[in-house]
């Protein structure tokens, strides 16, 4: 069986190349749009969902696809659009917990497995100067929730996880790799 990540994430590539599973990396443009009804906690696995759909996957052929978000509260934490909207994410979640939840959908032969793991984290109060210095050193525009907890910000900036490490950069690894046990 080919395995087929559908995501251009490069820490979910690195996540699995750690993991010593062999595949290739399929990209689908999709919308990451969902209904505004939705409960907070079904939307990463709704738009992993399409993203694996969108990926296709024939007989021999199995497709991974993952979504993160970062949760305040029940406000999603997207991705930052520039500067000063990393530097207001992470004054908001600065002293907080906040939860970061994976959707992962594997799909086989048009039979799906869909799961979501949830880490809390908490960050230490963070200064404006440790904010500023993060955001222009390490550009995290590309990161739900404005950080990547295996960079700076994460050995100096988080007090305390409860859950995957692996979960918070992407893909609940172990998780992944048990299913495709099973898979195959």
């Amino acid at each position: 069986m080919q395995i087929i990540l559908a995501s251009q994430s490069p820490r979910r590539k690195m996540l699995l190349e750690w993991a010593e599973i062999p595949f290739i990396v399929r990209v689908v443009a999709t919308s990451e749009a969902f209904p505004p009804e939705m409960k907070v906690e079904s939307v990463p696995v709704y738009i992993a969902r399409k993203k694996a759909i969108a990926a296709g996957g024939g007989d021999d052929e199995i497709i991974i696809a993952a979504d993160t978000v970062v949760l305040l509260g029940n406000e999603i934490i997207g991705k930052p659009s520039d500067r000063s909207d990393a530097i207001n994410i992470l004054t908001k979640l600065s002293g907080k917990v906040h939860r970061v939840i994976t959707g992962v959908v594997i799909l086989k032969n048009k039979n799906e497995i869909s799961f979501t793991d949830v880490t809390e984290v908490e960050f230490h109060l963070l200064t404006q100067q440790q904010i500023i210095f993060y955001v222009d050193k390490y550009k995290p525009y590309d990161k739900a929730g404005a950080y990547a907890i295996q960079e700076w910000i994460g050995v100096t900036g988080i007090k305390k996880i409860s859950g995957d490490f692996y979960n918070v950069m992407g893909l609940p690894v172990n998780r992944v790799v048990k299913t495709l046990q099973q898979l195959v």
